[in-house]
């Protein structure tokens, strides 16, 4: 049994038997990012009372902000809004907005107004950046010097002030009207001599990025330049607040499983711990969906009726076309969107991409078409057998190869997500084609095959 179910167990048993003392001790060694599953198990009414001994322990907004966002909605219902409006007061604002964005729009308005002044102002101002842009992740706690600091002083100024930032990873250097001119890395600062202005050996050339570009953006960039912490301005430069490599980190996750869900045909709202009845919503259009795609399979095949009359022995092999060359789509498919989604390839480079694929396939289309039409060739005793279902699979997964690599970079060029709904194309006209080849190939060659 794994620890986690362990520890729920045992945490279910000492609130069960009102011995909160030990519930409260044992949840103390829990850290706050090994909650979540914890709360999966527990009933509204024992997690508010697990909520409670948290606040005692002054960690109940350090664990909300830990927990999957499936699992806000049944913790938020347990909580009044007064408790959810103290717990929001003690968060910076990226991880403020994160909870509130789990809210409906009533209960919102609630939370806004029980909220301090600043804390509600802020809030409200960081709602109007547009939705997933650097604006809406970004923190406002930060340290900035102006360039003619010296490094001592600057020392003294995040002596003052430090311990109320989680961000201190950089200084960022700034002129009198606020303007981004640099960054100091901490190492840099200690190394320097005391009575040494900042502006002289701060990073000039700060990679920074806007406060409306996209978050996906943004991780990239970070990534890209190993950076710990990237600052955002306002398109005059000034300095508005930093995304730091934690919140770098949720968004590659939430951009990566937003393209898994998307190949997949599914909503990011379908997690594994969201109710049943939100799941089958979810699913189900893509899955009425997918079921047209498969009679447009099935209507090529009606197109061969006589041929199958004739020739049964050729819908043995039908599954073999449609399974290699649904395959070979996805993984080419997988290929680009995970490039493109890393900012590694352009429309340019995604035509090189495209052509490479298109070899691949061609070379893999040959080696397993040669394998499968000797396979058949055996089986059904007949040569010809082995050599349409050959061609026909060189055909299929050249062209498999060919759209799971087209299909995003035309939806890239179209301003569209790469990933949405590609895997459905990609595998209905893969099929639909393969199908075709192979059966028109066996029509064209029905003599030979009887």
């Amino acid at each position: 049994m794994a620890p986690t179910e362990v520890t729920a167990r045992i945490l279910r048993r000492l609130l069960a038997s009102g011995v909160t003392s030990r519930a409260e001790r044992l949840l103390a060694r829990v850290h706050p990012a090994d909650l979540g599953p914890l709360f999966a198990d527990l009933t509204p009414d024992e997690i508010r009372r697990v909520v409670d001994l948290l606040f005692g322990q002054h960690r109940a907004a350090n664990t909300l902000r830990e927990l999957p966002p499936e699992l806000l909605p049944q913790v938020f219902e347990a909580l009044s809004d007064e408790r959810l409006a103290a717990v929001f007061g003690r968060l910076e604002i990226d991880d403020m907005m994160e909870l509130a964005d789990q809210l409906d729009e009533e209960r919102h308005d609630r939370i806004l107004t029980l909220l301090p002044a600043h804390k509600r102002e802020e809030l409200r101002k960081h709602e109007l950046y547009p939705e997933d842009s650097a604006g809406r992740v970004m923190t406002t706690s930060f340290l900035s010097v102006d360039e003619k600091m010296t490094a001592q002083e600057a020392i003294e100024h995040i002596r003052a002030f430090g311990e109320e930032s989680d961000a201190v990873l950089y200084v960022y250097v700034v002129d009198g009207a606020g303007r981004l001119q640099g960054t100091v890395p901490i190492r840099r600062l200690v190394a320097a001599r005391p009575d040494r202005p900042c502006g002289e050996f701060m990073i000039r050339e700060a990679i920074s990025a806007r406060v409306d570009a996209d978050q996906e953006e943004v991780a990239q960039l970070v990534a890209r330049y190993n950076l710990l912490a990237i600052p955002i301005t306002d398109p005059d430069d000034k300095l508005l607040g930093v995304i730091t490599v934690d919140d770098v980190i949720e968004v590659i996750t939430e951009e990566a499983t937003e393209d898994i869900y998307n190949l997949a045909g599914l909503s990011d709202e379908d997690r594994v711990f969201s109710p049943a009845g939100t799941s089958v919503r979810k699913r189900l259009p893509w899955t009425i969906l997918n079921l047209g795609a498969v009679f447009v399979a099935a209507s090529v095949v009606g197109l061969f009726e006589h041929t199958l009359d004739r020739i049964v022995g050729l819908a043995v092999f039908m599954p073999v076309i449609n399974g290699m060359g649904g395959n070979g789509g996805v993984q080419a498919l997988t290929v680009v969107t995970r490039a493109m989604a890393l900012g590694e390839i352009e429309f340019s480079s995604g035509l090189r991409a495209v052509g490479k694929e298109l070899m691949v396939g061609l070379a893999i289309g040959l080696v397993a078409g040669l394998l499968a039409g000797g396979v058949a060739w055996l089986w059904q005793g007949n040569p010809w057998i082995g050599v349409v279902l050959a061609v026909a699979m060189v055909i299929t997964m050249a062209t498999a190869g060919l759209l799971g690599a087209a299909v995003p970079v035309v939806l890239k060029a179209l301003r569209q997500d790469p990933a949405l709904g590609s895997g459905v194309v990609v595998v209905t006209i893969t099929d639909a084609f393969g199908l075709f080849c192979f059966l028109g190939l066996g029509t064209l060659l029905l003599d030979r095959l009887v």
